[in-house]
C-alpha cells in the first residue's frame, strides 16, 4: 500500500514548507471531501483576512512539526 505521507523527513527548510502546506491542504481535503462545497467555500474565505491568517497558522504549526522531525535541518546549515 503507498502511502501519501511516507516521510516528515526534507532535504532542505523550503521542501519542508511545502510540505507543511501540502499536510493542510490534505487536512482540509479530509475533512470536507466533496470537492464541489470546497469549490464553493473557497470564495467566501478568499475575502476573509480572518480565515487567511488562520491559514497561515495552520501552516506555520505543520512547518513547526516537519522543522522538528528534520532536527531543524541542522545537518545542512
Amino acid at each position: 500500500m503507498t502511502t501519501w505521507l511516507p516521510t516528515l523527513k526534507t532535504a532542505t527548510p523550503e521542501a519542508g514548507y511545502d510540505l507543511a502546506a501540502k499536510l493542510a491542504r490534505v487536512a482540509i481535503k479530509m475533512t470536507q471531501p466533496d470537492a464541489a462545497v470546497r469549490d464553493t467555500l473557497r470564495p467566501v474565505y478568499a475575502e476573509d483576512a480572518d480565515a487567511l491568517i488562520a491559514s497561515s497558522q495552520v501552516v506555520a504549526t505543520h512547518f513547526a512539526t516537519v522543522a522538528a522531525a528534520n532536527d531543524y535541518w541542522s545537518e545542512t546549515s
